[in-house]
């Protein structure tokens, strides 16, 4: 008689990747095995938090380090390996600086290349078929989905990551960010804006003393 597969664990799990896990998550949260709410919260730190602190890091850094600014634009690789940001996902970088005369956006057109080391686990929408068919093909209209604006002025230029090459978008620093340290001039630098997504953030104005 031959071997019945149906009843095997992998026989009900969809033939779509992005399915398969989340029918794999569905049979290990069953059996107890895994908690959905931490999973969650594990994947928003990756994706949110730790990922983008580095590359947050070296566009603070570029900003307040003219000679380090130009080494990474010329060279990035020994830069960013001298920092420990290497490796897997990560081999070959190249950081490309936005301009009042160039906006830059990052798009991987065949599947979903990105710098792991310095962005983290890259979001959902950028692995969507509909980022990467439009990117290329309506960039601006792209970035005004994201709330970016951009002056008629500007070119738009998009980089398409390859297995090879990654890219990291270097944002314009916003202005009065003169008197900042570097950690604080990290905070305003956001993961989409590595990507060309979006605008560093303006930094918070102060309040005024009260009287």
């Amino acid at each position: 008689m031959p071997h019945d597969h149906s009843d095997h664990p992998h026989a009900l799990l969809p033939p779509e990747p992005a399915l398969r896990v989340k029918a794999l998550e569905t049979i290990l949260t069953r059996k107890g095995l895994i908690d959905p709410a931490a999973l969650d919260e594990i994947i928003d730190t990756y994706q949110n938090k730790i990922g983008p602190q580095n590359g947050a890091r070296v566009v603070a850094r570029a900003w307040s380090d003219p000679a380090f600014k130009a080494a990474l634009l010329a060279d990035a690789d020994p830069v960013l390996a001298d920092l420990g940001y290497y490796g897997r996902q990560g081999e070959h970088m190249v950081v490309v600086e936005n301009t009042p005369q160039q906006h830059n956006m990052v798009v991987c057109t065949l599947c979903s290349c990105y710098p792991w080391p310095l962005l983290g686990i890259p979001p959902g929408w950028y692995k969507s078929d509909a980022y990467r068919a439009r990117a290329v093909r309506e960039p601006r209209k792209v970035l005004a989905d994201f709330g970016v604006m951009l002056p008629a002025e500007s070119a738009v230029r998009v980089w398409d990551s390859t297995a090879e090459v990654r890219y990291l978008v270097l944002p314009m620093r916003p202005a009065r960010t003169e008197d900042m340290d570097e950690a604080a001039l990290a905070a305003l630098v956001s993961r989409d804006s590595m990507i060309g997504t979006a605008l560093a953030h303006a930094p918070q104005k102060k309040s005024g003393a009260s009287g």
